[in-house]
């Protein structure tokens, strides 16, 4: 039989079943829905940890706070997501009912590597079942408490997930791994020093897309949040996309050289 045919909708239509390849290709699908969506990175510093998203402004008509990828699980723990918006905020409404339970129970907040093990196996059991789809998404966690200190997981569409230092999701994946690679001393740097190179980052990654409006966004979770997981706190979020301006400024200038 051909192989060409066998490799067409018999399979990539069930999300139960394997291609003669050992793939799973609605899983591979729900992945490039990520890749195509807009950016998120996670960056994780001495005492604190910041998510950032660049969040393309669809219409003028919307409310500046409409459409946010960066959402609060718990006081601690904040959630960016990158694919399918509302898949995000199906997960992140199981995620606080496990948090809420986790803390009915213990008394205490989740710890972050356990929330990600629940949410994780979640978003893994939707690939198991033919009734479901796998979620088109990926989430970024972050998360500080004066135990463990700055905490930063990455949960991918298949259900795994890993400690990050640094991590990035979205279309301009590539560019902010290149960035972090650049980066000296990443895990000893303060919080204003955190939050402008992920400003920088972003604003440098949504530079081949600036024909298109786009609203920086963050949120920090850290000692100087006193613990608590702030969404586009004044003071740094204007501190963060200063610096992320004037990256991309340079940017520009740089490419506008002439050449001899």
């Amino acid at each position: 039989m051909n192989k060409s045919v066998i490799t067409g909708p018999g399979y990539d239509t069930p999300i139960t079943s394997y291609s003669p390849e050992g793939r799973v290709l609605q899983v591979e699908y729900a992945t490039l829905a990520v890749a195509n969506s807009f950016t998120i990175i996670g960056m994780r510093g001495k005492d604190s940890v910041v998510l950032a998203v660049d969040k393309i402004i669809m219409s003028s008509l919307y409310e500046p706070d409409a459409d946010g990828r960066i959402v609060s699980l718990e006081r601690n723990i904040g959630m960016a997501m990158a694919g399918l918006t509302s898949d995000g905020h199906a997960v992140a409404d199981i995620a606080r009912q496990e948090a809420a339970n986790f803390r009915m129970n213990y008394n205490r907040v989740i710890p972050l590597r356990d929330l990600c093990e629940r949410i994780a196996s979640y978003m893994h059991a939707a690939t198991l079942n033919g009734l479901n789809r796998p979620f088109g998404l990926s989430v970024i966690l972050a998360s500080w408490e004066a135990s463990e200190g700055p905490e930063l997981y990455k949960i991918e569409p298949c259900g795994s997930f890993l400690g990050y230092y640094a991590c990035a999701c979205g279309r301009a994946k590539p560019q902010a791994d290149q960035e972090f690679d650049k980066l000296e001393n990443l895990s000893g740097m303060g919080t204003e020093e955190l939050v402008k190179a992920a400003a920088e980052i972003i604003y440098k990654g949504h530079y081949d897309w600036q024909n298109r409006d786009f609203l920086f966004e963050m949120g920090i979770v850290g000692k100087d949040t006193r613990g608590l997981h702030l969404i586009n706190p004044p003071v740094l979020t204007e501190i963060a996309r200063a610096a992320g301006a004037e990256a991309a400024a340079n940017e520009t200038s740089s490419s506008d050289e002439a050449f001899f």
